[in-house]
């Protein structure tokens, strides 16, 4: 079995044995955060954004960090190490811990929980790189603090679901006239040259990827970050999504509509390149 390793609460042991209680609030109540990044040939990309993230959603949620970035990154190299090395992501958890009971309360003296994993990184195929993915758009029924990267993503897999359903790869979801982003991804939109990205907020989640994405699009195109409306989708010349597993990809249909030709566009293939280099020029350097 691949990824055959995980962490829990401790101690390295097979993922096929590990157990939590029922009773731990991350079962009970999604009281719990998460983060997962990418790997690549054994260094942890963009480490230090992801767990400043993970050390906000645990501070908005009032849970205690277990660990320091230095004691993350030592914990997350031996999981790696212990999976194999290569290329990978990783997943952690954090939840509020257990009681002997189920209140909606914090428990006095709980002890947080901490689980991470290791699993197979997934890649754009040759066909999906030629064709690019597509998207239907959905009404925006998640909770108001989409920007803690909470565990409590019912809402985010119905909707993808509905994506699946209709044969498409991601639902974008529209509130209002506003786009905000994925079901789990961040959005992008190209028009005339330019690219356009929703402003954090309480509706989004900030994303690190995205982050990226929107250094290396600087040196190619003018970047606004700012609100996005429905009509500018539509009529977009390219829709790019992101993610930590992804990277950024094209969408070249919407709602059963081409994006622009249909095809990965030209300002995509630039930045695809771009997160190559990327890439290559952190190969060997210290992840934190």
């Amino acid at each position: 079995m691949p990824y055959a390793i995980c962490y829990l609460n401790g101690e390295f042991q097979p993922l096929a044995e590990a157990r939590i209680s029922p009773l731990d609030r991350g079962f009970l109540f999604a009281d719990s955060v998460y983060e997962v990044l990418p790997v690549f040939d054994g260094r942890m990309f963009r480490f230090r954004e992801h767990f400043d993230r993970l050390a906000r959603s645990l501070r908005e949620i009032r849970i205690e960090s277990p660990h320091t970035h230095e004691e993350w990154l030592a914990l997350l190299e031996e999981l790696i190490r212990r999976n194999g090395g290569g290329t990978m992501y990783v997943y952690v958890q954090v939840t509020r811990g257990m009681e002997f009971g189920r209140n909606h309360t914090f428990p006095a003296g709980a002890k947080p929980s901490v689980f991470a994993l290791a699993s197979q990184l997934p890649t754009l195929t040759p066909e999906l790189r030629a064709t690019g993915l597509t998207a239907i758009t959905v009404e925006d029924f998640r909770w108001g603090r989409c920007d803690i990267k909470s565990t409590a993503l019912l809402a985010n897999v119905l909707a993808k679901q509905q994506a699946a359903d209709a044969g498409a790869h991601e639902a974008i979801f529209i509130r209002g006239d506003d786009v905000l982003e994925g079901s789990s991804t961040s959005i992008f939109v190209i028009r005339n040259g330019v690219v356009a990205t929703p402003a954090n907020s309480n509706r989004i989640l900030p994303g690190t990827t995205r982050d990226v994405g929107l250094e290396l699009a600087t040196g190619v195109m003018p970047v606004e970050v700012r609100s996005i409306r429905l009509a500018e989708l539509q009529a977009a010349d390219e829709v790019w999504i992101s993610a930590a597993t992804r990277d950024v990809v094209p969408i070249t249909r919407i709602d059963s509509k081409p994006v622009g030709t249909g095809k990965p566009g030209p300002y995509w293939q630039k930045l695809e390149a771009a997160f190559a280099d990327l890439r290559k020029r952190l190969e060997g350097t210290p992840a934190l």
